[in-house]
């Protein structure tokens, strides 16, 4: 049996001062079978597994023994280390994680799947679906996952996830960075496999954001 890395490193990279993504393709025992409820649990604990690697590059060995705790909505976190942001991803035998270092995190690792016309309209400016329209099939896959991974990056640094609605962040085609609600965010288109980004915003001004999210709430 595999283990749930492939045994190849993991490709790490410093997409900003104190930001750092990893994705590893996951073993066999994580990347399928009949059974996408197991391969998905597999692909988690590979995700974990790789989290553990990077925050021990980063951060050092205490913080990569560290137990991971999740929000309410699912956002993971270490209780013992707030100073450090967090995010895992995986999709189709890839597993992405990032690191933050006095930053919120999200990183998402997303295979092209077949889209429909009606789903370029609900998550892409009118600019973007009429570029993608344009594009032949394969292409037009492709470029639209890229897009995807940046709106989930965001919405999962931000810590809503679906709930941050996810098909509103703007995100031009063949986009390399960008900024969304105070959140940069980065393609990196430079590296092979699937698409991948991440987004990322200071602990502090994340700190402030969520305040006056809630204040205006609470009037």
């Amino acid at each position: 049996m595999r283990t749930l890395l492939d045994g190849r490193p993991a490709a790490s990279h410093s997409v900003a001062p104190g930001i750092h993504v990893a994705v590893a393709r996951a073993g066999e025992t994580a990347a399928g079978g009949h059974d996408p409820a197991a391969a998905r649990a597999a692909q988690s604990l590979a995700a974990r597994a790789l989290l553990r690697g990077l925050l021990a590059q980063v951060a050092g060995p205490a913080a990569a023994a560290l137990p991971v705790a999740a929000t309410d909505n699912g956002r993971p976190y270490l209780p013992d280390r707030p100073d450090l942001g967090v995010s895992l991803s995986h999709d189709g035998g890839w597993v992405a994680v990032a690191v933050g270092l006095d930053a919120a995190v999200g990183v998402d690792v997303q295979l092209p799947v077949p889209v429909t016309p009606a789903l370029i309209r609900r998550c892409c400016t009118p600019d973007a679906a009429r570029v993608l329209d344009a594009l032949p099939t394969v292409d037009r896959d492709l470029a639209f996952a890229w897009i995807w991974t940046v709106q989930e990056a965001c919405v999962k640094a931000e810590g809503t996830g679906l709930a941050g609605r996810p098909w509103t962040v703007p995100v031009p085609v063949d986009g390399h960075h960008g900024t969304w609600r105070g959140y940069r965010w980065h393609s990196l288109r430079d590296r092979a496999g699937p698409p991948l980004s991440c987004a990322h915003r200071p602990l502090q001004d994340t700190a402030s954001a969520e305040r006056s999210t809630s204040e205006r709430e609470n009037r």
